[in-house]
Order: structure tokens, then sequence, then C-alpha cells
């Protein structure tokens, strides 16, 4: 493994990418605002699962192919966006049902929710580059166990970092939502910010450069 030194600035950086906003953070309280907390809970569960493709890909040097083929990048980030946006389109439209619960044209379960998070998670190409990126700063060629290896140990653990912030976030959102949950339309005005928040994550993903 990588020496002790190298180890603290990984966990120092780390923390520092973990708790800063971003995509997934408010993608697990979109859900949670929208759904309610075991939704949310579901899907930093999907994100958190989803986020192993990546690392896997980090690991065998999959994720250098987004480097050497620019348009596979764009085309799964074109993909990623349009479905995000999709999402929060149905979520937006959905109908307010007469027990103060949330009709979606296809009811949304929590596996349902755990689901399209993983699939969010698997076509953020940007999650793919971030790891490609990042985690051979920290591997160490001197070190007893091979690159690819070490590859997979760090991004793990940043995989679960990066949930933790989740987890924390699903916690806070799911104190916002109970501010809706008084009246029936205080719950569709939650559910249409929840569809906002995906449509602007879409937006933002396509645009980015």
């Amino acid at each position: 493994m990588p020496s002790p030194e190298l180890l603290i600035a990984f966990i120092f950086a780390t923390s520092i990418f973990a708790y800063m906003p971003g995509p997934s953070t408010l993608y697990a309280a979109a859900q949670t605002i929208a759904r309610g907390r075991r939704a949310g809970w579901f899907a930093a569960l999907g994100i958190h699962l989803g986020g192993y493709v990546h690392v896997l890909a980090a690991a065998v040097g999959l994720a250098f192919l987004f480097e050497a083929v620019p348009t596979l990048y764009v085309g799964l980030k074109l993909a990623g966006a349009a479905y995000l946006i999709w999402l929060g389109v149905t979520m937006f439209r959905s109908k307010q049902g007469t027990n103060g619960t949330i009709e979606a044209t296809a009811i949304k379960t929590e596996r349902r929710a755990f689901w399209e998070s993983v699939s969010v998670e698997v076509l953020n190409p940007k999650t793919a580059i971030f790891y490609v990126a990042f985690l051979p700063q920290f591997a160490d060629p001197a070190a007893s166990f091979p690159i690819w290896v070490q590859l997979l140990i760090l991004g793990t653990i940043v995989n679960f970092m990066f949930s933790s912030a989740d987890a924390l976030c699903v916690i806070l959102a799911d104190k916002v939502a109970a501010i809706f949950k008084s009246s029936g339309g205080a719950t569709l005005l939650a559910q249409r910010i929840g569809g906002s928040i995906l449509v602007a994550l879409g937006a933002k993903l396509a645009l980015d450069k």
C-alpha cells in the first residue's frame, strides 16, 4: 500500500471532494424531498453501487477509453443528461393522490428509485474521468500490491466516503421534506422541487465541457 504520508494526503483530498455539494448529493436530496426518506436511502445505495462500475473501470484501465475516444465520452454524457432530464420531467408532472401522496404515471417504488440511481451513476462519464485522474496520484509503484489492486482499494475508500456525504444529504433533505408533509399542496410542491433539481442536473451535465 502507499506510504502513511500518501494515505493521509489521500484521505484529506477525498474528504474535500466528497463533502463539496455535487451531482450525487443533489440527486439524493431531490429523491428524498420528492419521494420520501426511504426513496432517498435507496437512491444513495444505488449511487454507491453504481460507483463501483467506475472504480472497477479505473482499476483495469477501461476509463482511459473516455480520454482516447472523446466521442464515447460525449455520447455517454448526453445519454446520462437525457435520462436525468426525463426523470425530472416525469417527477415534475406527477399528480397528487387523494390521500396526500404523489401518484406518478407509473408509481415509483423504492426499488425503482434504486435502479434509476444505479443507471444515473453508471451513465455519468465525469465520475469515470474523476477516478482515472484522481486515484493514480496516490498509487505507489514501489508498494507490495500491484497498481490495479491499489486503485481498487483506493477507489472503494473514495466510494464509501462519497456515499457518507450522500447519506448526510439524505438526512438533511428529509428534515427539509418534513416541512412539506403538512398539506397535500406542499407535498406536490416538494415533488416539483425534486423534479426541477433533476432537470437542472441533467442540463448542467449536458452543457459541461
